[in-house]
Order: C-alpha cells, then sequence, then structure tokens
C-alpha cells in the first residue's frame, strides 16, 4: 500500500472522508506557503496537493491563475516548489500530493523530480494534462521513488475510460465533479455521481471529489459518498483577500476547521 492509500484507510476507519486541500507553490512567496501549509495542517487537513506554477493552466479558473501568476512573479521554480515541499513536511508532517501541467515535469526531469520529491515528504503526483496511455515515464518514476499517481475522470468519461484509468492509477482516482476549469461555485453539481459509482463497480481505489466544491456544506455533501474531497480556489481565494499572509494563515486554518468539521459530519447516520 502506498502512503497515500495508508492516509484513505486511517480516515475511512474514522468514518469520514479525507480533507485534501490545495495551494499554489509560491503564492505569494515560498515562505508564505509553508506557513499556510501548517495553518491547514493545524485545521485539520489530512492531505496537501501542492500546486507547480506553471505560464499555461488550462485546467485553472481565475483565482488560481492569479495564484500562478503571483508564483511566478515570485520567481517560484519546480525547485523551489520541492524545498517548499520539504520545509513543509518537516514543520507539519502533513503528505503532500504534488499537482502540475506537464511541460515542468518534462523539463525537470520525470526521475529527477520523483526522487527528489519522495525526499522532500512527497507521496503522489498528479499530472493534470497527461492521459495514462502516455504517462508510462511518469508512472515508472513513481513506482520506482515510491510514489502514487492520480489520474482524473471527468463527468464526460464513458465506463472503458474509466475502467482504463483506474488500472493505471495507484493512490486515488481524482474525479472532477463538473465540466469546465476550477473555481468556486455556489452549489455542488451532481455530475459526479454516476462517474464515482462506475468507479466503484471496477475497483477498490479511494475516489476523491474537486473542482468547485466551495463551502462546507457542498464538502459535506461531496463527503457523503467521495472517500476524499478537495478543495482549492474557495481557500486560494481566502488566502487572496486577506491582505496580509499573517491574516491569510489564519483565515485557512479557520476555513480548514470548519471544512474537516463538515466532512466529520457528513456521514452521521449513514453508518
Amino acid at each position: 500500500m502506498t502512503r497515500l492509500r495508508a492516509v484513505f484507510e486511517r480516515t475511512r476507519s474514522e468514518g469520514r472522508a479525507a480533507f485534501i486541500p490545495y495551494l499554489t507553490a509560491g503564492d505569494p512567496s515560498p515562505e508564505a506557503t509553508v506557513e499556510y501549509a501548517a495553518a491547514l495542517a493545524a485545521g485539520g487537513a489530512d492531505v496537501l496537493e501542492l500546486g507547480v506554477p506553471f505560464s499555461d493552466p488550462l485546467a485553472d479558473g481565475p483565482v488560481i491563475q492569479r495564484a500562478t501568476e503571483r508564483a511566478l512573479a515570485a520567481g517560484t521554480g519546480t525547485a523551489d516548489v520541492l524545498r517548499c515541499a520539504r520545509a513543509v513536511h518537516e514543520r507539519c508532517g502533513i503528505p503532500i500530493v504534488l499537482m502540475s501541467y506537464a511541460n515542468p515535469v518534462l523539463r525537470y526531469g520525470w526521475d529527477r523530480l520523483a526522487e527528489e520529491g519522495a525526499r522532500a515528504g512527497v507521496v503522489g503526483t498528479i499530472l493534470t494534462d497527461v492521459p495514462p496511455e502516455e504517462a508510462d515515464p511518469f508512472r515508472e518514476a513513481g513506482e520506482r521513488h515510491g510514489l502514487a499517481t492520480v489520474f482524473l475522470v471527468a463527468p464526460t468519461s464513458p465506463p472503458e475510460r474509466i475502467r482504463r484509468i483506474a488500472e493505471r492509477t495507484t493512490g486515488f482516482v481524482y474525479c472532477v465533479s463538473r465540466l469546465g476549469v476550477t473555481g468556486e461555485r455556489t452549489s455542488l453539481s451532481d455530475a459526479f455521481v454516476p462517474v464515482l459509482k462506475e468507479v466503484r463497480k471496477v475497483s477498490d481505489l479511494p475516489v476523491g471529489v474537486g473542482f468547485g466544491i466551495s463551502t462546507p456544506d457542498q464538502a459535506r455533501e461531496a463527503g457523503v459518498l467521495a472517500d476524499g474531497v478537495i478543495v482549492g480556489s474557495a481557500l486560494v481565494a481566502a488566502a487572496e483577500k486577506a491582505g496580509s499572509p499573517q491574516r491569510a494563515a489564519t483565515a485557512l486554518e479557520a476555513a480548514a476547521r470548519d471544512l474537516s468539521a463538515a466532512l466529520r459530519d457528513s456521514r452521521k447516520g449513514t453508518q
């Protein structure tokens, strides 16, 4: 069992979904990212999804695009992300999943990223724009260094596609809750439910749900069915609005506590 899968075993035994917040590394600085991650861990995060800033984040909406721009303006590169991951891991021990597009990883090197990432506390990787059929170097590098791979399924994924993705995933299946890019939403789409159920038919892998989950109520709703709930844009926006890194860390810890509490409540009465 990978270290990432072990997290889901633990949260499942506790009768709840794992809380997986997202941060863009280097927004507004690597030092601030470490503080933000520590605040999220103090608020109850189980895993941290840490984004590698890239100039063309096609899957992301305006909030994370702005975060990426700030991180790049601060000079954050892939090596800085790994140093940030190491600092986060040493500070609070939270497992880290790197989220990246293919370009930064190809430039840095598949095996180099996996080797250095594993030493820095990274337990898994997501490449948003790499389909499983083209990800053998990525998967093999992860296997050599003990990192789980995470692939995405969408509301439009047919059953055969879902089966192939599940066969190639070693961490958790990332179920995109709706069509479109990342971003805050006023309600949780139920488009992910048939896809999640289809994953369950073909695999015993944990299933995480993300994209558009913004509030504790939405997290609670997703947590009834999912093994993990990913919240990104709402947290990045909260930090952005706070006005200073110190206030942002306070706001993130408070938001994490609310989201964690919602996930603990999500399965009451269903056990």
